[in-house]
C-alpha cells in the first residue's frame, strides 16, 4: 500500500509538538523527527488535501508532499524514541532501553502509533499532576487512553479500578501489550468512542482533543465521585477560556493549570 509523506522544514520545538499531534488526530499514522523538521505519513487512500492545507495555514507552517512505498513504522518510532524521564517521579522507556532505578516509577511501553509515549507535552503534565494525587484504593477512568501510560501509572500508584477506554484499534492492541509488560492487573480495557461507564470515579483523566473534551464533560463530571478530580490536557493555552465556561456551568472548580509549549493540562475537582 502506498503512503503520503509529507515534509516541514524549519520548524520550532512547540511547532513540531503541535503538529503532531494535529495530524495524529487527522490520522497520521508516523512521524519522523529531525533537527528542525518534521515528516509525518499517511495512507494514501486516507491522506485529505483540505485538512492538510487547514493545519498548515493555522500554524503557518509550509510544506513537500511526495508519494513513498510501505514504511516499516515500528522501526522509525524505535529508530526516534528516547526515554523519558520525569522529575524524580517517572521515567518512561521502551524494552531495549537499559532499566532506569533513579526515579520512584519506571514504565516499560512498546513504542508504536498510539498516543502518548511521555514525549509529548500534554502526557507530560498529566504525569506531573497524577504525583500530588492520593490514587491508594481509588477508582480511575483514563478515557483516550493510547499507550495507556496513565493507567498504568495509576494501578502504579495503587489504584484499585482503572477503566482505560480508546476508540482506537491500534492504541487498544498497544495498550493491552503494554500493560501486560508493565504486570498490570487492575485495568479494564475497553473499546468505545465516548466515556459513556456504568461506574464512578476518583480520578478520571482525559488527555486526548478539545472537542472529544468538550462533547464529554458533562458525562465525565457526572461519573466524578464528590471529592475527586478530573485531569484534562490535549488542550492548547487558546482553549483555556472555553473550557474554564463550561466547567463552570458544570460546578467544576480549577485547582491547578500547567503550561507546556503552548500547551495546557487542567485539574478540576467539584
Amino acid at each position: 500500500m502506498d503512503y503520503i509523506k509529507i515534509t516541514f522544514a524549519d520548524l520550532q520545538p512547540e511547532q513540531k509538538e503541535i503538529l503532531i499531534a494535529q495530524l495524529a488526530h487527522a490520522g497520521y499514522e508516523g512521524f519522523e523527527e529531525k533537527d528542525a523538521g518534521l515528516d509525518a505519513f499517511i495512507k494514501s487512500k486516507n491522506f485529505d488535501t483540505i485538512i492538510l492545507k487547514e493545519i498548515s495555514f493555522k500554524y503557518q507552517t509550509p510544506y513537500t508532499k511526495e508519494k513513498i512505498a510501505e514504511t516499516n513504522w515500528n522501526q522509525v518510532w524505535e529508530s526516534n524514541f528516547e526515554p523519558v524521564v520525569i522529575n524524580d517521579y517517572v521515567a518512561i522507556r521502551a524494552d531495549f532501553h537499559q532499566p532506569i532505578t533513579n526515579t520512584k516509577f519506571e514504565i516499560v511501553i512498546t513504542p508504536k502509533m498510539s498516543f502518548g509515549t511521555g514525549h509529548h507535552s500534554t502526557t507530560y503534565m498529566m504525569i506531573e499532576l497524577m504525583k500530588d494525587i492520593d490514587l491508594d484504593g481509588r477508582s480511575v477512568l483514563d478515557f483516550g487512553s493510547g499507550t495507556g501510560i496513565l493507567a498504568i501509572l495509576a494501578e502504579k500508584e495503587g489504584a484499585k479500578n482503572i477503566d482505560a477506554i480508546d476508540n482506537d484499534d491500534w492504541s487498544i492492541a498497544n495498550a493491552g501489550e503494554n500493560f501486560e509488560k508493565n504486570n498490570c492487573t487492575k485495568i479494564n480495557l475497553r473499546k468505545a468512542s465516548n466515556a459513556t461507564s456504568d461506574n464512578r470515579f476518583d480520578l478520571i483523566l482525559a488527555n486526548i482533543n478539545k472537542n472529544i473534551i468538550i462533547e464529554n464533560m458533562a458525562l465525565l463530571s457526572r461519573q466524578l465521585n464528590n471529592g475527586g478530580h478530573i485531569l484534562l490536557s490535549g488542550l492548547l493555552n487558546e482553549d483555556k477560556v472555553e473550557i474554564l465556561s463550561i466547567a463552570t456551568q458544570l460546578r467544576l472548580k480549577l485547582k491547578k493549570e500547567l503550561i507546556r509549549n503552548n500547551w495546557i493540562a487542567l485539574q478540576f475537582h467539584n
